[in-house]
């Protein structure tokens, strides 16, 4: 594929990676199979002494273990600072435990990460979609250079996720994923209900536009606005654990479960729970049983699976950030998947959760009602969801989720097949001349369908940000605001803009609709649309949008265009001049000059030949 070319990016090639020696899949001994196929290249004999020196040292007991032990990488997406991620260290050390209980040799080792919360709104967002490169960069490095024979992967927070996919399917060597697990539920005392990571967000919007307040429930109502937020702040994150609504890091764990490539309820399980435990040290067995079986990621993301997780996003309606990624993971397994399926399987699956951000409950509270396998029994026996795919278990996911509990009747969380939140998918995939390339669009019917008003338009986020503070978007007239030149290659990075989406949604302004090139959060929601492509760095067509140009966002015939002729906006094109690039050195610049656009996963390794 090719960054440069948008037709040569949609057709699939078959990926080409460094191929390792290694022992025959059938290898065996005394009619046992050989799991250390990788890793025997450096261990057996004497061709590589000095790597069998450096393995003593770092913990090999004996010579034995030396000559016919397996290793096993444990790659936990660990760091402090960040509650998605600050527990995965610990998960990893009862993974190794449990590994080391099977006979394998187990090796612990993380990557990086960017906490989407803590830099929301701000210049360090810029580093987070890369950080999904990072991650799946280091896990491949580690994994091939290191010589293992499998790998368990550890995420908590959302580019984790497709960055540890994306590793897997690079190297193909028998791998689990296991999700750190959602946070807990926050609650407010002074606004005397349950809150999350989103309500900082959708808070300050109200902060800006004095309409943050205490209830009017016949409680306390003597709180300042400064108290509510000091009250919020201080409670929406009780603990460790990814956010808690059908924000990103949950959608990519519930449609990653969903393909095969986790245990069964790993993506429902909370990420300090028992359960969760449980979970971790279970890991060793079954990746004991993909190596014995010879089941490798690539052999688990295929179009079947993909479908899965397509089928699952839609039914809890997941975050736009999946789509970007879902494309990601099957261009690096070689799976060919395009906007075009995205819309397909959301015209044919009923959004049913009633989950956050448009909905009222968490991860957490699903957990307690069967969790992800109980949703996925549903869909299975309604003929939406293939059972019938593979998965790192060894059976079918149809088998993994036989003896989990039917979900009950009276629970509110999700909706009866016969009594949808919205008959069709909340995603929708626009077209038009504003992105002639495609744009996703996340529209869950509370707001309508539709959506005609005068564009007023920002050249960054800052810019929609500071116009914001100051309270010059006003009530009134519908106006759909255009933030621009935050691509993957514009931004750089395609920054996500829950500040501004969530903003609006605090302070109430449903006259007014958002377009960008960039990102949304998973813990967005009104009416918003994202990755526009062309970017507007390239020169795309929303680079000469101009304020007072009426823009339309129609999901019933999926087009996002202005009322602009295609004459005028040709004579604005010879005028448009590309900006100067705003970094140069670094990680950035190196980004903005490899990554593709994001309607073929915004992917840095899709390189022309």
């Amino acid at each position: 594929m090719d960054p440069a070319n948008p037709r040569k990016q949609d057709e699939t090639e078959e990926p080409r990676f460094l191929d390792f020696p290694h022992l025959p899949d059938d290898a065996s001994h005394n009619g046992q199979p050989l799991l250390n196929k990788y890793s025997s290249t450096i261990t057996k004999g004497h061709a590589f002494p000095g790597a069998q020196a450096m393995l003593y040292a770092a913990g090999v007991p004996d010579q034995e273990s030396m000559r016919t032990s397996p290793h096993v990488g444990i790659a936990s997406v660990w760091w402090e600072g960040n509650p998605c991620n600050m527990h995965l260290l610990e998960l990893g050390k009862i993974v190794k435990a449990a590994v080391q209980k099977q006979n394998m040799l187990a090796w612990q080792y993380n990557t990086i990460g960017v906490s989407d919360a803590i830099t929301m709104g701000g210049e360090g967002m810029r580093f987070s979609l890369q950080s999904r490169e990072i991650i799946a960069d280091s896990i491949e490095t580690v994994t091939c250079a290191q010589h293992h024979d499998a790998c368990i992967t550890i995420p908590g927070c959302d580019k984790n996720m497709p960055g540890c996919i994306m590793a897997m399917a690079r190297h193909n060597r028998p791998s689990i994923m296991i999700y750190g697990g959602s946070i807990a539920v926050g609650h407010s005392k002074l606004l005397r209900k349950p809150i999350n990571i989103a309500t900082c967000y959708e808070a300050a919007g109200a902060y800006i536009y004095d309409t943050l307040s205490q209830p009017d429930d016949g409680g306390d109502k003597s709180k300042t606005k400064d108290e509510i937020m000091d009250d919020i702040e201080h409670n929406a994150c009780p603990g460790a654990g990814a956010c808690g609504g059908m924000y990103t890091a949950n959608t990519m764990a519930t449609a990653i479960e969903s393909m095969g490539l986790m245990l069964p309820g790993s993506s429902s399980n909370p990420a300090t729970s028992p359960s969760k435990m449980r979970e971790c040290a279970k890991a060793a067995e079954a990746i004991k049983t993909c190596m014995e079986r010879n089941i490798k990621p690539r052999d688990l993301l295929t179009k079947r699976s993909f479908e899965n997780a397509m089928v699952v996003t839609m039914a809890l309606g997941g975050s736009t950030n999946g789509v970007v990624h879902f494309l990601a993971m099957a261009a690096t397994a070689g799976v060919a998947l395009s906007l075009d399926d995205f819309q397909r399987v959301s015209d044919k699956i009923p959004f049913i959760a009633n989950l956050a951000p448009s909905g009222k409950y968490f991860m957490a509270d699903l957990y307690e009602i069967g969790g992800v396998p109980s949703v996925q029994k549903l869909l299975i026996a309604a003929g939406l969801l293939d059972g019938d795919i593979p998965t790192v278990t060894g059976k079918t996911l149809a088998q993994n989720v036989e003896t989990w509990p039917s979900l009950l009747q009276d629970q509110a969380i999700i909706h009866p097949l016969s009594s949808p939140i919205k008959s069709t998918g909340h995603l929708q995939i626009l077209r038009g001349n504003l992105a002639p390339g495609g744009a996703v669009a996340k529209i869950t019917g509370k707001e309508g369908t539709k959506f005609v008003g005068k564009a007023r338009v920002f050249d960054k986020e800052n810019q929609l940000d500071a116009a914001l503070n100051a309270g010059q978007i006003q009530r009134g007239e519908n106006l759909v605001l255009i933030v621009r030149y935050e691509g993957p290659k514009g931004g750089p990075g395609m920054p996500e803009q829950l500040k501004a989406s969530a903003a609006l949604m605090g302070a109430k302004l449903t006259n007014v609709a958002l377009i960008t090139d960039g990102r949304y959060s998973g813990a967005s929601h009104g009416f918003i649309v994202g990755h526009v492509v062309p970017e507007a760095a390239v020169g795309g067509p929303i680079a000469v949008v101009m304020d007072g140009d009426v823009v339309t966002i129609d999901a019933e015939k999926n087009s996002l265009s202005m009322d602009v002729s295609e004459e005028e906006v040709q004579r604005r094109m010879m005028g448009w001049k590309a900006p100067k690039r705003t970094v140069t050195r670094g990680v950035l610049a190196k980004y903005a000059a490899l990554v593709g656009d994001a309607s073929h996963g915004a992917l840095t390794d899709a390189f022309g030949w």
